[in-house]
């Protein structure tokens, strides 16, 4: 990887600690991040008493450091879930400790709008399941890529971004960070040889979710950040849409990931989060740069508490929402009203090779093309009832949103065209109910259309 962009008055700083103390004997939690010497430093809280082999945490399967890892019960004091840690301000025992911290001579916690056990805990959780040094959670998805693109960039850098994302992602770089002097190019990075012809000495990142929100077009992870590091420059993905449990693209060759852990890591539509993981010297600049200073995007100990919680059942998950979202495929793509199917397990998906490639299933989201445009996107949302419309997706109930009316709104006629949005695009977030209901339901409703 190229080294990371320097920010002045952030690369210098002596960092406080922001895991827990070297002494702490109450909280049990086993902390991976940066301290102010520049490594990454493991160490534990409290293990003078029988507790979990590490090996078992360290190496198990995924499903297994979900549960358990960074977390010793035993120290806790036996505690089966993690505590939640509320307070907003941390006690010094002395003046010379509240220095020594403020230096980043000790370890231990300051201000919560840095680090809080709770977020700690969640941090290096997501760093052990996405294969990444570090992370650092923030208070929603967007405010992971916010902090993090407000520490990467410049005035004067540019950003290549691939043709579809996200509205709110579309938003900021094109309404927030090119107001600020950061230039800003949307390329097709479906075919990276794009990638190759569009990158320019300005180039400092590219920046790509893949499977692409709404309309699920792949990018080759893998290639797209070999050409990238060639270059210079570093590789964002959102990862939201897979989850590590389906996708690691830091394994790919990607830089960042970022997720909205609102969606599938939460699970539960009851939560708002984001979070970011890569190398660790970086996201300390994110974290006392962008985070701290730029966003305040902080994520609340509850809702990290609540992050933890979902991780638990994420590979449960995971699997119902791809099997059932497998099966509605299947039925929309025999389906006279239904132009297109885009789903990467459907044997005709364009890039469905790719998808073998890098995702170990195909995941819980469909869209679909209606013959009949805009109006009969209307129409099928509007017969819809156990799909509840709504923005958002990755809940226990199945979801359904029309991008044209709704969450690719701010586009104009021509950019949605661009993008590869269709006025009759439909996306569903495929849930957890009986699937023979789910189909019974899109059947009632195309037949309205």
């Amino acid at each position: 990887m190229p080294a990371p962009p320097r920010r002045d008055g952030v690369a210098g700083l002596r960092l406080p600690w922001h895991g827990c103390g070297k002494d702490d004997e109450t909280t049990g939690f086993e902390q991976s991040g940066q301290g102010a010497g520049g490594g990454i430093i493991h160490f534990p809280c409290h293990r003078d008493h029988a507790s979990m082999d590490d090996n078992i945490t360290r190496r198990g399967g995924f499903s297994t450091r979900a549960i358990h890892h960074g977390y010793d019960a035993y120290a806790a004091p036996g505690a089966l879930n993690p505590p939640l840690y509320l307070s907003s301000t941390y006690t010094f025992p002395t003046t010379a400790d509240g220095s020594a911290r403020f230096a980043g001579e000790q370890q231990g916690y300051v201000y919560s709008r840095v680090g809080n056990p709770t977020t700690g805990l969640l941090e290096a959780r997501l760093a052990d399941l996405e294969g990444g040094e570090a992370a650092v959670v923030t208070a929603s998805g967007q405010g992971a890529t916010t902090s993090l693109l407000w520490t990467l960039l410049s005035a004067g850098d540019e950003v290549i971004a691939d043709k579809t994302l996200y509205g709110c992602t579309f938003a900021f770089l094109n309404h927030g960070l090119a107001r600020f002097g950061v230039k800003v190019r949307h390329v097709d990075l479906s075919d990276p040889a794009n990638l190759s012809a569009a990158l320019s000495p300005a180039t400092k990142v590219v920046f790509f979710e893949t499977p692409a929100n709404p309309n699920m077009r792949l990018v080759d992870i893998a290639a797209v950040a070999d050409i990238a590091r060639r270059h210079g420059a570093v590789t964002v993905v959102d990862n939201t849409y897979c989850t590590p449990y389906l996708q690691r693209p830091l394994e790919l060759g990607a830089d960042f990931v970022v997720h909205s852990a609102t969606k599938y890591l939460g699970g539960h539509g009851d939560l708002l989060a984001g979070a970011i993981v890569g190398p660790a010297e970086v996201l300390q600049q994110v974290r006392f740069h962008g985070l701290k200073d730029m966003t305040g995007a902080v994520l609340s100990s509850q809702d990290a508490f609540l992050v933890l919680r979902g991780l638990k059942t994420l590979a449960l998950r995971m699997d119902r929402h791809c099997a059932s979202a497998a099966q509605v495929a299947e039925f929309l793509a025999g389906r006279p009203e239904v132009a297109v199917v885009h789903y990467p397990g459907l044997a005709g998906f364009p890039q469905h090779d790719l998808a073998r490639r890098q995702m170990a299933r195909f995941g819980g989201m469909v869209a679909f093309e209606l013959k009949g445009g805009l109006d009969a996107g209307v129409r099928f949302m509007d017969a819809l009832g156990l799909f509840t419309r709504a923005v958002s997706l990755g809940d226990a109930e199945s979801l359904a949103q029309h991008p044209a009316s709704m969450t690719h709104a701010t586009y104009t006629l021509e950019q949605r065209a661009e993008h590869f949005i269709g006025e009759g695009l439909v996306r569903l977030s495929v849930g957890l109910e009986d699937a023979e209901d789910l189909l019974a339901d899109l059947e009632q409703a195309l037949a309205r259309v």
